[in-house]
């Protein structure tokens, strides 16, 4: 008999672990983060953080007060959501694996875009986006 736990963790361990891989396409050097859309089972598209295609892969500027990101670089979440939408990939009743719990205004994009539950394995530097998706109906789960 399957042991239908162990294969539901797999898949998680195994979409997890392709958000990890997908981060690693960064070229940010604060924070590389990675992004898989998966329905069914099946990953649909990835995207990390990186700037709008066709510019420098420069994420970070220094200024006065030292590095800041650039303000042409794309999150994660925003990089998948939008590739998809270009190729025609539905978003609709999808999980999101990040690395990372999003940021508020990915979160708004997250919502938005009818994205059903989202897993991450590792906290953003606040929870404003975690909760704004709990308030919106989308399931939030931690991958430990």
């Amino acid at each position: 008999m399957i042991d239908i736990e162990n294969k539901k963790e797999r898949y998680h361990k195994l979409f997890i672990e392709s958000a990890v891989l997908s981060s690693q396409m960064s070229f940010c050097n604060r924070l590389k983060v990675g992004a898989v859309l998966v329905k069914d089972n099946r990953i649909l598209a990835n995207g990390w953080n990186g700037t709008i295609s066709g510019l420098s892969n420069d994420c970070e500027e220094m200024t006065e007060n030292g590095l800041k990101t650039s303000e042409f670089v794309l999150h994660a979440e925003q990089n998948v959501i939008t590739f998809s939408a270009k190729q025609g990939i539905s978003t609709n009743n999808c999980t999101l694996y990040i690395t990372h719990s999003p940021c508020k205004m990915c979160a708004k994009l997250i919502a938005q875009s009818g994205i059903k539950k989202v897993v991450y394995q590792n906290e953003y530097r606040d929870s404003e986006g975690v909760d704004f998706l709990q308030k919106t109906g989308v399931e939030v789960e931690k991958y430990n």
